[in-house]
């Protein structure tokens, strides 16, 4: 075993496993006969649903599109054709599989951008707009939705600067289609990611690429765009309704900050801390021509990781093959995991101003347990499952699924895997 293996994970004589992230110094213990308790989250009773009802359950379902922001894009049809700027009087002419729009609580908002940036709107956003208040359904879409935020933050700006900030901020929501699955009886037959096919995945995630780059590129301002999927109320999510969320901050923060700081003396960190480790320990999970999945070390919750094995840093720089490479095996991630167990999908990429190269990676974590008054005094953090067993237990129910028939093709599972699997090729044209 390596020094860094040994500092990065060891079992205890008593069965313990200690881990220490190697990126984030974060330390974690497994103590064992804590990793049997129930993955999934507890739920109310289920309730039967009547004919109608699984199109109107929250405020993202498709026959509620008024309660949420005018429209950005939406991808319809089988081949998930985009559309742009759906009108208010529009919005029920198609079925959108996938619909991009703003948040209308938004964690960094548009006055921010205003008031701390100078930031003003560039003319399509402005024409947009008053195309938009132009026609009865719009106006009356936004004077609704301006009215709930006023009511929120007690300012009420006028109808114009409201459909401003509702059309051009930069925090937006990427919604998928349905609720429940389709024929659903009972509102906990819910779809997560995992119950998407791996075409409807991929279409979801390129969605989710390319208002990344949009986003990017209409807040000069942005040092970031931080891009996460919180699956369930105890992953943080407000609705039980697939969605990601995208946005744009104007600092890296202090995870991104540390990562570059230990790039600027090895550029091959994530090689030889992340996937050298990975292949040592035995803790490859699933592969194919462009991807890597780990049972991540030193996580405080059970995560996978998803590496891109391509040069590309950012995800926007991908080729198509690429980023569907990445879709396949965090889609089957979220399959092994099923629908009931709260997760946060995290997006980690290079900035896009930063100097050195950084690989696209996605985390998915499993919220089974609640920090609480140990990790609080200690800062050492007690995560049920270890990476040993988080791997054991997704590689079985990989299998199962293959053989169902229910994953993209291509994907090794397991001891299928080989260490080549494992290089990443990120920083490839790196100079010193």
């Amino acid at each position: 075993m390596s020094d860094d293996a040994k500092q990065a994970i060891v079992r205890m004589p008593d069965g313990t496993v200690k881990q220490i992230g190697p990126l984030t110094g974060t330390r974690v213990w497994t103590v064992p006969g804590r990793a049997h308790r129930p993955l999934a989250a507890p739920r109310p009773t289920p309730r039967r649903l009547d004919t109608g009802d699984a199109e109107q359950l929250c405020a993202f379902c498709s026959d509620r599109y008024l309660e949420t922001t005018p429209e950005k894009a939406r991808l319809v049809g089988p081949d998930f054709e985009e559309v742009r700027a759906v009108p208010a009087a529009n919005l029920h002419d198609t079925v959108a599989e996938f619909r991009r729009f703003a948040n209308l609580f938004e964690i960094v908002s548009a006055e921010y951008w205003r008031e701390n940036h100078g930031f003003r709107q560039p003319a399509r956003v402005f024409e947009w707009a008053q195309d938009y208040l132009s026609t009865p359904q719009g106006r009356a879409h936004v004077e609704t939705l301006a009215a709930i935020r006023a009511a929120a933050s007690g300012v009420a700006p006028s109808l114009e600067e409201a459909a401003l900030d509702l059309l051009g901020g930069s925090h937006d929501v990427i919604v998928a289609r349905r609720h429940v699955v389709d024929g659903a009886t009972h509102d906990d037959q819910l779809v997560s990611s995992g119950e998407l096919t791996p075409d409807e995945h991929a279409a979801y995630i390129a969605f989710t690429v390319r208002s990344l780059a949009e986003i990017q590129a209409a807040q000069p301002h942005a040092a970031y765009v931080a891009v996460f999927q919180n699956w369930l109320r105890p992953a943080g999510a407000s609705f039980d309704h697939l969605h990601k969320q995208l946005v744009a901050i104007d600092e890296h923060g202090p995870q991104v900050d540390r990562e570059l700081r230990l790039l600027a003396s090895d550029h091959n960190l994530y090689q030889h801390r992340i996937a050298d480790l990975a292949v040592e320990q035995r803790l490859l999970v699933a592969a194919n021509g462009g991807a890597v999945a780990f049972a991540g070390v030193g996580h405080r919750y059970p995560a996978f990781e998803v590496y891109s094995t391509s040069d590309a840093n950012l995800p926007q720089e991908h080729s198509d093959a690429g980023i569907r490479a990445v879709s396949d095996l965090v889609h089957a991630l979220h399959a092994a995991t099923g629908p009931l167990v709260p997760t946060n999908e995290e997006w980690h990429y290079r900035p896009p101003e930063a100097a050195w190269p950084m690989p696209w990676r996605v985390v998915l974590k499993w919220r089974i347990s609640n920090p609480a008054g140990f990790e609080g005094g200690t800062k050492v953090h007690v995560n049920t499952i270890d990476p040993w067993e988080l791997r054991r237990r997704a590689v079985v129910e990989l299998e199962r699924l293959r053989g169902e028939g229910r994953l993209a093709r291509g994907i090794r599972i397991g001891d299928e895997c080989v260490a080549s699997d494992a290089h990443l090729r990120y920083a490839e044209d790196a100079t010193e």
